[in-house]
């Protein structure tokens, strides 16, 4: 199958082969045409298959049909935050590139009267985070007129991040007659009742198992006390060669705080989260993307939607608070597919949201204990049927170096 079979335009696919890409997706396949035909679409993907494209290719198709008449925007896409708002526009930019689509992207964290002018000066696809997207239209910077089609890119994102209202108000605001697209990682009950709410008969497109983890994603667990978790991280990037590892946290302090200790411990690092400046998020983006920093942490919503291409390790330094977000964090790596890393820095009292997790992924992690940094308490293991408990001490990494009465033996205690 080739992208020309889709439907798609000369134009097109010329600017899908400059990206190196020739073969659609499983989720491009499907959606491509769904879209092409005019139909509302609901459709749920993991992060890293293509999906902008799959959206972002059938919307210009369908627009260079019938030029622009007035000053649009045609085409709507609604974003949850400003990274996955300018590299959705950036793949507008790419792909529309031999056509004479004009485009633009707002977000909030930025001057507003640059935006507001690249406004006035018309365009058909305009890329946009919804609280700046209603600030521009309260100052009547926008018009919402003649869009002929709505993306909602992200949606369960944004529902979590309580956009609901905004989104909401901006629907009002929208002609009756129009094509609505719905892409979320998920199709959580939210999702379904805002689906229920926006489309009309949507074709559903699924081409991933619900919160499933990418195939090639090695998927592992490193048992630590909390206190020495970060000497740990450290030791992991420099025995291995890490020269590219994105790392989360729960907040944004103990973003900054992660930082600043690798900086001492010399990794250069750089972190990212919703106090940050666009522009220093920006710099931050494109100096882990250009090898100048080693270490990008982020929170989950400052991350959400980074395309970094061929990202080999993911780290979780603190298991998210919701078991689906580790889904979505791990996808950062093994994109396109290509193979990843992706390993967990968990303490005894994350415990249970380790076991929401493996229940939610239906595996159980493998844990792999390093010498020098064995917890004082065990990591819990899911139990087994008729289970050898010799055999068991043996085998755990997590019973590694203890006794017959659990305790770390006298040879462990000297090394740790």
């Amino acid at each position: 199958m080739s992208f020309s079979s889709l439907g798609l335009s000369e134009q097109l696919v010329r600017a899908t082969t400059d990206q190196g890409y020739e073969t659609p997706s499983p989720i491009q396949a499907q959606a491509i045409p769904a879209v092409l035909s005019g139909k509302d679409v609901m459709a749920a993907a993991q992060t890293g298959t293509g999906k902008t494209a799959g959206f972002t290719l059938p919307i210009l198709q369908r627009l260079s049909e019938n030029p622009r008449s007035g000053k649009g925007p045609r085409a709507l896409i609604l974003t949850p935050t400003r990274e996955l708002a300018a590299q959705v526009h950036d793949s507008v930019a790419l792909y529309s590139r031999y056509m004479p689509t004009k485009s633009a992207v707002v977000f909030g964290g930025v001057k507003i009267n640059p935006q507001m002018m690249k406004l006035r000066k018309g365009l058909d696809v305009l890329v946009a985070t919804p609280g700046r997207l209603m600030d521009l239209h309260q100052q009547n910077a926008v018009s919402f007129k003649e869009v002929e089609v709505l993306v909602l890119d992200e949606a369960d994102r944004m529902l979590d991040m309580g956009f609901i209202r905004d989104i909401r108000k901006i629907l009002a605001l929208l002609p009756a007659k129009r094509q609505n697209l719905l892409f979320s990682a998920t199709f959580s009950p939210e999702i379904r009742k805002l689906a229920t709410g926006l489309l009309n008969n949507p074709v559903q497109v699924e081409v991933a198992a619900r919160n499933t983890a990418a195939e090639k994603i090695i998927q592992s667990v490193y048992p630590v006390d909390q206190s020495q978790k970060t000497a740990l991280l450290s030791k992991l990037v420099r025995d291995n060669a890490w020269e590219q590892v994105l790392v989360f946290t729960r907040t944004k302090h103990g973003a900054n705080r992660l930082t600043q200790k690798l900086e001492r411990d010399g990794i250069t690092a750089a972190a990212i989260h919703g106090n940050k400046s666009q522009g220093a998020r920006t710099r931050a983006l494109a100096d882990f993307k250009a090898g100048e920093v080693r270490v990008l942490v982020a929170t989950d919503i400052a991350a959400r939607g980074l395309d970094i291409k061929q990202l080999p390790q993911v780290v979780n330094f603190e298991l998210p608070n919701v078991p689906e977000d580790y889904v979505h964090r791990i996808g950062r790596t093994g994109r396109a597919g290509e193979s990843g890393h992706a390993l967990s820095l968990v303490s005894a009292d994350e415990g249970k949201m380790l076991a929401g997790i493996e229940k939610l992924i239906k595996k159980q992690l493998p844990r792999k204990e390093v010498e020098g940094f064995e917890p004082r308490n065990n990591l819990p293991l899911k139990p087994k049927a008729k289970a050898d408990p010799s055999r068991a001490r043996t085998n755990n990494p997590n019973n590694r170096g203890r006794n017959s009465s659990g305790n770390r033996s006298s040879r462990s205690r000297a090394t740790a």
